[in-house]
């Protein structure tokens, strides 16, 4: 990880569960993580420095369904830490929704976050890696292992196709950086049930989930969040389930 010491990191999605452990493993890894996220008050309640973490934490407010606030995100980046180097596309939504009676708005949220948001963060980043002359550069997209089979519940094959489709851009952000002749890694992390704040606003699901069916903690996957970075820069780590 020394290579990434003092290096720029945007985490979304940082306020709670996969988001905020991945915030705060990379700044014990000594990055300089910007934690985005809505609940921006609860990004900063983590911004005091924790008694082993070199790294420091900038918490910004945005909303990653929403362009200008992405952008506007990035520019705060671009004039105050000079750039991203590392990015994590945390943020993601869960929705049950049928397809022949869910609302629109239900499958624009969906996509809106789970690959506008993060197709438009990847573009911001890349662009700003390949302008900057950053060619060590990573892009980590947290998937599901919901990208790897077909939906259990037909309520939630929107949510499956969103990340299916996490992949599928993944790859093809992989050819065209090696096209290009780039170093910029790129690799997805597809977690099964990880035991978080998900389900606290479902009727369908409970989080009594998480005493009948094994789980990871949110620690787990930020763990492989850092074992991909810790990786030698030869070793292509494209999918850690």
């Amino acid at each position: 990880m020394q290579r990434y010491a003092d290096r720029v990191a945007l985490v979304t999605g940082a306020s709670c569960g996969i988001g905020a452990a991945i915030t705060q493993e990379l700044l014990r890894q000594g990055l300089t993580v910007v934690g985005l996220a809505r609940r921006v008050d609860r990004v900063k309640v983590r911004a005091h420095p924790l008694p082993d973490a070199p790294g420091k934490l900038h918490a910004i407010q945005g909303d990653v369904s929403n362009e200008e606030s992405i952008l506007a995100a990035f520019k705060w980046i671009k004039d105050n830490l000079s750039g991203v180097d590392v990015l994590v596309n945390n943020a993601g939504i869960q929705l049950f929704s049928l397809l022949i009676s869910a609302p629109t708005d239900f499958w624009r949220r969906i996509l809106d976050v789970n690959v506008l948001g993060l197709s438009i963060c990847t573009r911001e980043a890349v662009q700003d890696m390949l302008a900057r002359g950053v060619d060590d550069g990573f892009i980590i997209h947290i998937s599901s292992l919901a990208a790897h089979t077909p939906p259990y519940n037909s309520d939630l094959a929107m949510y499956y196709a969103s990340k299916h489709a996490v992949n599928t851009l993944l790859e093809g952000l992989r050819k065209d950086l090696v096209a290009r002749g780039s170093k910029i890694r790129v690799g997805a992390i597809s977690p099964g049930l990880v035991k978080t704040e998900i389900f606290s606003h479902s009727k369908k699901i409970t989080s009594d989930i998480f005493n009948v069916a094994p789980c990871l903690e949110a620690e787990d996957v930020a763990n492989a969040v850092v074992y991909m970075l810790f990786q030698h820069p030869r070793v292509q780590t494209i999918d850690n389930p």
